[in-house]
């Protein structure tokens, strides 16, 4: 069986709502003995439609929490062997001040003292590329040594192929650059399922 099979059937299998934390006491009060893989990137970058199609179900990220959800990180269990944690958005529209701190200190605590973290899936819009706070969100996990895998998300609108591959050797000569980041850029679309078998592979791996 080669690994694109291998991590269909892993991610065909068991996923549920595990957890969702809005505190730093609700966080403490979660603890998991399985790897973990963080969900990461601006508001609407479309985290909730990777991890979806992923999992290969329509409406799983969207229905298996309480409203407030970009409020909280969210907990899923994989098959019983993998945790996906699905963070708040940055970039946020509509927000307060006070809230978004809150949100910040909530994020920073959780990729500073998670020991179950394996790697922070790092979701970059495709039709603009890297952005202002997507650079400061890059340096922010370098400079706490937690890996970082980018990822092109909303592929299918980009308007030309040419268009695309420009954007992900820009990316990749950007990775290549910082410390904690995967040199590899991968590319995909969650309506069209582009790029969702590597990164099922990616992630098994």
């Amino acid at each position: 069986m080669d690994a694109l099979e291998n991590a269909r059937r892993f991610f065909a299998g068991s996923c549920d709502f595990l957890f969702a934390a809005a505190t730093q006491k609700d966080l403490e009060a979660f603890n998991s003995s399985l790897p973990e893989v963080a969900f990461w990137g601006r508001s609407n970058v479309g985290k909730s439609s990777l991890i979806n199609a992923l999992v290969g179900r329509r409406n799983f990220a969207r229905a298996s929490n309480t409203p407030g959800r970009t409020r909280q990180i969210v907990f899923f269990d994989i098959n019983k062997s993998l945790v996906f944690a699905d963070l708040p958005g940055y970039g946020y529209a509509q927000a307060s001040k006070d809230e978004i701190k809150k949100w910040n200190r909530l994020i920073r605590l959780y990729l500073k003292k998670r020991a179950s973290l394996r790697c922070v899936m790092l979701l970059i819009d495709a039709r603009h590329g890297a952005m202002k706070n997507d650079l400061e969100m890059m340096d922010f996990l370098d400079s706490m040594a937690v890996s970082y895998q980018l990822v092109l998300t909303k592929a299918d609108e980009v308007k030309t192929a040419t268009e695309l591959s420009a954007r992900k050797g820009a990316l990749e000569a950007l990775a290549r650059k910082r410390p904690a980041a995967r040199q590899d850029v991968l590319v995909s679309s969650a309506d069209k399922g582009l790029g969702v078998p590597e990164i099922r592979a990616f992630l098994l791996a």
